[in-house]
């Protein structure tokens, strides 16, 4: 018995299917070679050859001298594991670079990167030390879902329908709080002018009294020290720190458990100390019975929240049209063929309806008018006319006769014909440009990997400099009281220096904390 052996060779420089045709062709006559068979998407060439009588390197030179560039591959197809995941629950570019850290670090893994646009994770590993099992668990335990990619033809990873919704919602019920809280902002800015206006002139037209007088409904105290403009910002504030900031307040959660900071991290921080302090001053007020109203920033919230659940909204539309297009090509593939077994003289025995996936090379798949074929092969028996526009952008038929190849997802439009199954799943022309076009969705520009390091670093950076901002103009008012002074209008002057120093210096870091929010990074 002679030995059979196996080698792949990278083909380079193959344009169409007629390449392909004049390697198969001339290589089959070669002695000593079994059978070969080329993929033009892929660019490789399989080769059975009796090692007795020829061996790997002398088949890729035999492809040179036809006029292709070939090199033999060492290894190929053993060795590393590799595992395709759906991860859910990434919202930014922190969480990308957490997952592929924290895989890195792990015993065993090779090779990881996640992509974020359409929620996967490509990892090798050596399956000697680590199993598929394992990675997920490590991802889990980071606090995101994740699954093995099912081969569902639906594509429902690269669906981003349910992130849409969510932030849709989220966005409009912070959009619905938001502009009251902005209208009463905007109204009591124009009074204050106003008012001040007026006591310049100290003469007011009937109009500016009543003007007055609704400004003064607002600031009127309900209780000593809480005024209605207060209370309303106070009680349109929470449902948006609620109900808009719900899926914040979850991730930022989760990043913080596992000791990294992201942009949510950031987002709840600043909306939170603006409540949080708020509140605090409201009830400070109350306690000391303060004639004059307190600053309050029961504004911020809900306009930072408009802002980020509309910048994640878009985010998650524009993800979903790259995704869809990808959706397509993926429908095109069939999803079931039919086998047939032949008896001497291509008798027809039996036929089954079998799933896409279960097709083996060499099986004879029969393909009925106006069915798609399954998987890419020759044709056996039959003739028809064959629509490759999917392929080839070619509108008009080609036609197709016993020892012409045909490709999985092309028509199939008038007579029936027997095929030979010569590249099944994830080799079939199809997949290979599915699997391109989502490679260069999942592999990140250089620039993007960068820019997903520096997020790691950023959000620390804000929050020291957001408190040494704090520091620094508490002991600048201390020193010199007339620079706070100067930048700190409208203070009233029935309070202390402290306190309108200590005032002055929370509004100034809450205020690097809430421009530095939005992160432009991670936006970007």
């Amino acid at each position: 018995t002679k030995t059979i052996l196996k080698c792949y060779v990278q083909v380079t420089g193959m344009t169409c299917a007629s390449c392909v045709a004049n390697i198969e062709r001339n290589l089959s006559r070669e002695d000593g070679i079994h059978s070969i068979l080329v993929a033009l998407m892929a660019g490789k060439a399989e080769v059975r050859y009796n090692p007795a009588v020829i061996h790997p390197a002398a088949i890729a030179e035999l492809i040179r001298e036809l006029g292709f560039g070939a090199t033999v591959m060492e290894n190929y197809g053993e060795g590393d594991g590799i595992l395709e995941l759906v991860v859910r629950g990434m919202t930014c570019a922190s969480c990308v670079h957490k997952i592929e850290s924290t895989l890195m670090k792990t015993n065993g893994v090779l090779y990881c990167s996640v992509a974020l646009a359409t929620n996967k994770a490509h990892i090798k590993y050596d399956p000697e030390i680590i199993g598929p099992r394992d990675v997920i668990q490590t991802i889990q335990d980071l606090g995101f879902t994740t699954s093995l990619v099912k081969k569902d033809r639906s594509a429902s990873h690269l669906d981003h329908k349910q992130e849409i919704r969510q932030w849709k919602r989220s966005f409009i019920v912070s959009l619905v709080f938001c502009i009251p809280v902005m209208g009463l902002m905007i109204y009591m800015m124009v009074m204050d002018s106003q008012m001040s206006d007026a006591h310049a002139h100290h003469n007011m037209s009937n109009e500016e009294m009543e003007a007055l007088h609704s400004s003064m409904v607002l600031e009127y105290q309900l209780l000593p020290g809480l005024s209605v403009m207060n209370l309303l910002s106070f009680l349109l504030c929470v449902p948006v720190q609620i109900f808009g900031g719900w899926h914040f307040y979850i991730q930022a959660y989760k990043a913080l458990k596992h000791r990294t900071a992201n942009m949510d991290v950031l987002i709840v921080l600043a909306t939170s100390i603006a409540f949080v302090y708020s509140f605090v001053i409201l009830l400070v007020a109350m306690a000391e019975k303060a004639k004059v109203n307190p600053v309050t920033f029961f504004d911020t919230p809900p306009m930072l929240f408009v802002f980020i659940s509309l910048g994640r909204w878009l985010e998650h539309v524009a993800k979903g049209k790259t995704s869809e297009a990808l959706a397509r090509l993926i429908s095109l593939q069939a999803t079931e063929a039919t086998i047939v077994t032949l008896g001497p003289g291509n008798v027809l025995l039996s036929e089954e309806q079998v799933d896409v996936e279960l097709v083996q090379r060499g099986d004879i798949v029969k393909v009925i008018p106006g069915g798609k074929f399954p998987v890419d092969g020759h044709v056996i028996e039959g003739h028809s006319m064959v629509d490759e526009s999917l392929i080839t952008g070619e509108a008009m038929p080609v036609t197709k006769k016993p020892g012409n190849t045909v490709i999985a997802g092309s028509i199939n439009q008038n007579g029936s014909l027997l095929i030979s199954a010569t590249h099944v799943g994830a080799d079939t022309t199809l997949s290979q440009i599915v699997k391109l076009v989502e490679e260069a969705q999942t592999s990140k520009a250089p620039i993007q990997q960068f820019a997903d390091k520096l997020s790691g670093y950023f959000v620390p950076c804000i929050v020291a400099v957001s408190v040494v901002t704090l520091f620094a103009w508490i002991i600048i008012g201390f020193v010199d009281f007339e620079i706070v002074e100067k930048y700190f209008l409208g203070y009233n002057k029935s309070i202390s220096a402290a306190e309108v120093i200590i005032r002055f210096a929370f509004q100034a870091s809450i205020t690097v904390l809430c421009i530095a929010c939005p992160c432009s990074l991670g936006l970007a």
